[in-house]
């Protein structure tokens, strides 16, 4: 078998040595279920559901890779500006 002549030599890391792992860690901690992220750690943000027009989701996502986050700013900047009674 032929040896990687490229792959980067680690020293050994003893498994004693790790951090505890607190409640505080696991708060701030990506949560999956059977592959699918159900809840994004250090984030305040959840995924929904959401009717929109074909057009509206078309225009942003011309606007490129984030094109989700830009629709939350937009949607921050009016609820921002109007208040709700």
């Amino acid at each position: 078998m032929n040896e990687n002549k490229t792959a980067i030599k680690t020293a050994w890391i003893d498994e004693d040595d790790a951090p505890e792992l607190t409640d505080a860690f696991f708060e701030h901690a990506d949560e999956y279920k059977n592959g699918v992220l159900i809840k994004r750690g250090r984030s305040s943000q959840t995924a929904i559901n959401l009717r929109l027009d074909l057009d509206i989701i078309a225009a942003f996502k011309a606007t490129g890779d984030d094109w989700q986050t830009k629709m939350n700013a937009v949607l921050r900047e009016w609820v921002d500006s109007h208040s709700f009674q």
